[in-house]
């Protein structure tokens, strides 16, 4: 069995809102997360998007620490380093599959989420992503139930490119000159026994 979290969060502030470059100086307004137990043949047998706001932030680790997996888009150097401020450092020491690090690897370049949902499941982001800093700053009820959606469908659509990944071990994507590119791409996992020994050894 393997239980992964699949991530996303917004923030309070633009990076030209702060000093310095740090994604941990721009606060974190929402977390959404997609948690679920896959059987041996990848097969979802359970599943739950569940978000969490900046004053619930902390009952996210109940979800990080008991996880096989997390999977993230641009995660390792953004979303990780962004909630240093609100949950343990051990969440740096989880396996952790980040979908850009992987297509930047292949591609030599970075490719935005939203150019490969349009390409490889023909979707798109939900919302302007500057409107979610603005959701959070007006912070009534209509703005954060918008906030909560928008994350929430940045979630689903990573755990969609993130399954289609896994199955077909390619993304598409158009490329710096407006071809539609194909990569290859591959999600597996490393053999469970050591995935089981990683995580012993880290709490």
């Amino acid at each position: 069995m393997y239980n992964e979290v699949i991530f996303d969060l917004e923030t309070q502030k633009f990076f030209d809102e702060i000093e310095g470059t740090d994604p941990a100086d721009l606060g974190v307004s929402i977390l959404s997360m997609y948690v679920r137990t896959l059987d041996e043949n990848f097969n979802e047998v359970h599943g739950q998007m569940i978000s969490f706001y900046e004053q619930d932030l902390a009952k996210a680790w109940e979800y990080f620490k008991n996880a096989t997996r997390i999977i993230g888009f641009n995660s390792k150097h953004f979303d990780v380093p962004a909630l240093k401020n609100y949950l343990p450092i051990e969440i740096t020491k989880i396996p952790h599959l980040d979908i850009l690090e992987h297509v930047r690897e292949v591609n030599g370049r970075r490719v935005s989420l939203n150019a490969i949902v349009k390409e490889t499941l023909g979707d798109h982001k939900a919302d302007d992503p500057a409107n979610a800093i603005k959701y959070w700053a007006k912070r009534d009820e209509e703005s954060l139930k918008k906030l909560k959606f928008y994350c929430e469908e940045d979630v689903r659509l990573t755990k969609e490119i993130y399954d289609y990944g896994l199955k077909n071990k390619i993304l598409k994507f158009k490329d710096y000159w407006n071809d539609i590119k194909t990569i290859d791409i591959d999600f597996s996992y490393p053999v469970l026994e050591k995935i089981k020994e990683e995580q012993t050894s880290l709490f």
